[in-house]
């Protein structure tokens, strides 16, 4: 569990000491990136802000999604007193291996980070550096999130952590708040630097990785079954007691083969943390040149099987009575095999993906809740029961 939320904590090791933390008392670099408003932010535009705050954080680590309302809080409670309150999302999107997804809906490109922004309904500056990562490497956040605290003269005065605990009812030590009350205050910082813990910056130095996991994915080898009447109510009653997707598709439906790589990107986000897939072919048992070679084309290395007989009526019914319509039919079971979600038609694939983290297992609840009561989602099933 500790490997999905990525949580590390940061001593001067020799990464680190490859991107070196901006130190104290040093004027605070300049940037001019683009935000999620669509405009161009630079740090001259808060020239007249008493108090900067710059915190560096983003969409797909655990930590950093635990911080939103925080930073959305800090920022609202000070905006009144001249404090400039600015996020600045600092990964290189292609070197996030597809795996480090498994606690978000997206990764982090400016266009992910403008979902996530609509998402959860944020109002406060979110910047991109993730193209050149040019700000990142002048002030060298070593994880999301990381704050860096200017005064009025543009010298960094505090470095570290918002506050001692991820997990809000063990909050007891307001760091970065205390700081920011000593500069207004025209008082020295007390505490002025802490460590941080989150997920490791993603320095573009890191798409080797991304790349090599790739290649291990397109190695693996891709299988296809067939299944009759009696395989489908076995899967259908989920003995493998893992939260399982099953997607029914067809090699002539246009829109189940526009979702399936989105399906299949799904499973490599959540596969490590104990979601299985399933697609089941609808062609005709004759057709399975057919359907291994798309199978092959979309590198399907989830299981994947077809319809044993032509009586397409009877294997539909075998693994769901009330399914008696057309491709595709995708549906959702937890461990138990209670439907969360299903859905006859294409995808909703954020919506399909903000279900499973919801009721994925986690060491932390707040992990599901985030996702559980995020504004604007949908009822999590779209139809009740097992």
């Amino acid at each position: 569990m500790w490997r999905m939320i990525c949580l590390l904590f940061f001593t001067f090791t020799a990464f680190a000491q490859s991107h070196p933390i901006l130190p104290l008392g040093s004027s605070a670099p300049d940037f001019s990136l683009p935000g999620v408003d669509g405009k161009i932010h630079s740090i001259g535009d808060y020239a007249s802000n008493p108090v900067l705050v710059v915190v560096f954080t983003c969409n797909h680590c655990p930590i950093a999604q635990m911080y939103e309302q925080r930073i959305q809080q800090l920022e609202a409670d000070y905006r009144d007193r001249g404090v400039a309150v600015v996020a600045i999302q600092p990964n290189n999107p292609k070197a996030i291996r597809i795996d480090e997804l498994d606690s978000s809906d997206i990764s982090d490109s400016l266009e992910e980070m403008k979902i996530r922004f609509a998402y959860k309904h944020l109002h406060y500056p979110y910047l991109y550096d993730g193209e050149t990562q040019s700000v990142a490497r002048a002030y060298g956040p070593q994880a999301t999130p990381h704050v860096f605290i200017f005064d009025k003269d543009r010298k960094l005065r505090y470095e570290g952590r918002m506050d001692n605990s991820y997990r809000q009812e063990l909050v007891n030590t307001q760091d970065a708040r205390n700081a920011i009350d000593a500069l207004l205050a025209n008082r020295d910082v007390q505490v002025k630097k802490t460590g941080v813990f989150g997920c490791s910056t993603k320095w573009q130095e890191k798409e080797a990785s991304r790349i090599e996991a790739l290649r291990k994915i397109e190695e693996q080898p891709v299988k296809l079954e067939m299944a009759t009447a009696a395989d489908l109510k076995t899967l259908r009653r989920n003995p493998a007691k893992h939260m399982l997707l099953v997607s029914f598709w067809a090699t002539w439906c246009g829109s189940c083969i526009a979702e399936f790589s989105d399906l299949e990107d799904t499973f490599q986000m959540y596969k490590v943390r104990d979601l299985d897939l399933v697609t089941v072919s609808a062609n005709m048992p004759d057709e399975k040149a057919g359907v291994l070679r798309m199978l092959e084309k979309k590198r399907a290395t989830s299981r994947n099987l077809l319809f044993a007989s032509d009586d397409t009526v009877a294997l539909q019914a075998a693994f769901d009575p009330a399914w008696e319509s057309a491709v595709p039919y995708t549906i959702l079971l937890d461990a138990e095999g209670k439907v969360l979600y299903k859905n006859l038609g294409s995808v909703d694939i954020l919506e399909l993906r903000r279900t499973i983290l919801a009721n994925l297992p986690s060491d932390y609840i707040g992990f599901n809740q985030y996702w559980q009561t995020g504004p604007g989602q949908k009822e999590a099933a779209t139809s009740g029961g097992r």
